[in-house]
């Protein structure tokens, strides 16, 4: 089993946490769904690997109502017939920012004209806030090793 490595970081500076946490609500302000907002969160955690936010990820998606069915088949969405085609322009938008490295033109002109074809400019604000959030949460738990289930729901 993997053993944590440090506290979170974002712990140890505790003056920074209300900063880190206005960003997190702020994702909420931009009028995408809250289980739109979780299933990206997931789907980004999973594509990084961080078992903290993917498990409380999943925790918080149960917690707003989301169905065992989207929750198991997100990682597959594009096969699975639980999502709508909003959703599915906010996970191909997530997956594309999240996966920044792995080509020239990582958010391309489809992908982005399909989400904006969902989202208005504040959702579409919302969700790059949202996606890039959830990769600073990846990128601060996945170093430390931060343990799933450690935090509190």
């Amino acid at each position: 089993m993997m053993q944590q490595r440090m506290n979170n970081p974002v712990g140890l500076i505790p003056e920074e946490m209300p900063a880190i946490q206005e960003l997190a609500r702020a994702t909420h302000r931009g009028g995408v769904p809250s289980t739109t907002l979780a299933l990206v969160h997931l789907r980004a955690s999973q594509i990084n690997g961080c078992s903290s936010c993917v498990q409380s990820g999943a925790a918080q998606a149960r917690k707003a109502g989301e169905t065992e069915d989207r929750l198991a088949t997100v990682a597959a969405w594009r096969d699975a017939p639980y999502f709508s085609d909003d959703e599915r322009a906010a996970l191909a938008l997530t997956e594309a920012v999240t996966r920044l490295a792995d080509r020239a033109d990582p958010v391309s002109d489809t992908i982005w004209e399909h989400a904006a074809e969902h989202y208005d400019e504040k959702g579409l604000a919302a969700l790059l806030l949202s996606i890039a959030t959830t990769n600073l949460f990846n990128r601060l738990n996945i170093p430390t090793r931060q343990v799933a289930g450690s935090w509190a729901q």
